[in-house]
């Protein structure tokens, strides 16, 4: 079974390694791709343009960098921790930022881990490789079991 992973990115050279290295790490995902923080939100919460149809598919894993256009990231977590249907999602901050400050904001507004990007390709895989063995292989997520509420 391939879980599903969204993946909220505006830098295209980072969408693309971050593609490359979850698909070669082992671990059959999907990744949907929203490149800023209100595009990723209009996801998650069914608004706009999944307005008028069925929910989109609930990933098992957010992605999510912190400097975003037009809503950062640490406001779509503070979005996505304030829903009750998205409030259990799984969310990874993956970001270059390596200040203390993001790192601190990134926890407080829910994150549930933060890892900040490798700059050599082969770093950039096994810590992709490491994301995804944890968080679609070996941690139990209520919403991927159907318990969110």
């Amino acid at each position: 079974m391939s879980a599903l992973i969204l993946l909220v990115e505006d830098n295209p050279s980072d969408e693309k390694l971050t593609i490359q290295a979850f698909k070669r790490c082992g671990v059959p995902s999907e990744i949907i791709v929203e490149r800023d923080g209100v595009l990723a939100l209009d996801y998650l919460l069914g608004r706009e343009r999944f307005a008028r149809g069925p929910m989109p598919a609930q990933p098992s894993l957010v992605l999510l960098d912190l400097k975003l256009p037009r809503v950062d990231g640490i406001e779509v977590l503070r979005a996505v921790r304030s829903d009750r249907r998205t409030k259990l999602l799984p969310v990874v901050v993956l970001t270059a930022s390596g200040e203390d400050e993001d790192i601190v904001r990134a926890y407080e507004a829910g994150a549930n881990a933060y890892v900040r990007k490798p700059v050599e390709f082969t770093d950039f895989e096994a810590a992709a490789r490491t994301v995804a063995l944890f968080w679609l292989g070996l941690s139990e997520s209520p919403t991927a079991r159907g318990r969110s509420r």
